[in-house]
């Protein structure tokens, strides 16, 4: 229904202005009576199978909605009724910021794609927080940047006020070092910048009675030996894990109009799916499976998600694939892998 129905009707708008009116469709369903009840019913699975245990929590099913829908905490309770075994808030930056200018969010449709140069727009650290006291019964990552204005140099202090800010509120934090839309921050991706600020954020969180997990999520645009490097810095510095993969500055093998094509920020959807397959299978096989990575780019399908799996997922997380094919997704994901009983413990 959703593909047939209601996409082409939301496809007919600007992207932004219907995410926008999709927040508020949200927050005003889930106060209808009874609703929040159907919804479950209709697309949630609790099967033992699908549990996965990683980093002392308990996730419900290894599909997770990844950074960038719900970038100011505002829908994860309602989004957690439709069937994600977690969800990633963000990116979370200290000061609020209006990202960059719009328009910013594109559609290729024809790609099954979206180029996003939003700039982490979002509302700032305190104002999520806030938002996060309500949290009820899911698992929240919070996925953490700097701000704009805030120099390579003084990054650190940036990183350092969001993981404060969000300690006592999410179960693990994503660092994101690698978003094309921020000014210099994928410089944070060399040796040089990222075993500093790694090591100081890991360093931090071990002076609590309770460290969250750490995980780092990379650019798909790293070649071999860049990927070689995070691998030996991840293990290095002890941090928990890997987020592969971020939105891509490539533009190769597109059909959509040259336009759209042409349009700066970083591309994500079913064009990332083999590259983002092949950096999660190196990280993979390069760290003799040592380092739990969650996967994301390109999946638009039951068979998608298994690809990531198979490839040395632990977890997955969706994006666009949820624009492109609605909440009955995460259903259809969960469903095969009872079916398949795909093997989680790669």
């Amino acid at each position: 229904m959703y593909r047939k129905i209601f996409r082409p009707i939301l496809f007919l708008f600007d992207p932004e202005m219907v995410h926008v009116f999709s927040t508020l469709f949200f927050k005003f369903i889930f106060k209808i009576p009874g609703l929040k009840f159907i919804i479950k019913k209709s697309y949630c699975i609790e099967n033992p199978l699908l549990e996965r245990k990683l980093w002392g929590l308990t996730f419900k099913n290894p599909v997770g909605l990844a950074a960038g829908f719900d970038k100011d905490a505002k829908l994860f309770n309602e989004l957690s009724y439709f069937g994600f075994g977690f969800i990633e808030i963000g990116t979370i930056t200290p000061k609020a910021q209006s990202g960059n200018q719009k328009k910013r969010l594109f559609r290729l449709t024809k790609d099954f794609g979206i180029i996003n140069r939003m700039g982490f727009n979002n509302e700032g650290v305190k104002s999520i927080v806030e938002r996060l006291k309500r949290k009820k019964n899911i698992l929240i990552g919070g996925n953490i940047g700097k701000n704009k204005n805030t120099l390579i140099q003084n990054a650190y202090r940036d990183y350092k006020e969001c993981f404060l800010e969000l300690f006592p509120y999410v179960d693990y934090f994503v660092v994101n070092v690698s978003s094309p839309n921020t000014p210099n921050l994928r410089e944070l991706q060399k040796k040089i910048h990222l075993k500093k600020l790694l090591s100081r954020l890991s360093d931090l969180n071990k002076k609590n009675i309770n460290p969250r997990p750490i995980l780092l999520k990379i650019s798909p645009d790293l070649t071999d030996m860049e990927l070689l490097e995070i691998i030996n810095i991840v293990e290095t510095v002890g941090l928990d894990g890997i987020v592969a993969t971020n939105t891509s500055i490539n533009r190769s093998n597109l059909r959509s109009n040259q336009d759209l094509i042409n349009q700066k920020g970083g591309l994500s959807g079913k064009p990332l799916s083999s590259r983002s397959n092949y950096v999660i299978k190196f990280i993979s096989k390069n760290s003799k499976n040592k380092i739990p990575i969650i996967g994301v780019g390109g999946i638009h399908s039951p068979e998608d998600a298994i690809e990531k799996i198979n490839s040395g997922a632990t977890l997955i997380q969706l994006y666009t694939g949820f624009v492109y094919e609605g909440p009955g997704i995460i259903r259809s994901i969960n469903k095969k892998l009872i079916k398949e009983k795909v093997n989680y413990n790669n």
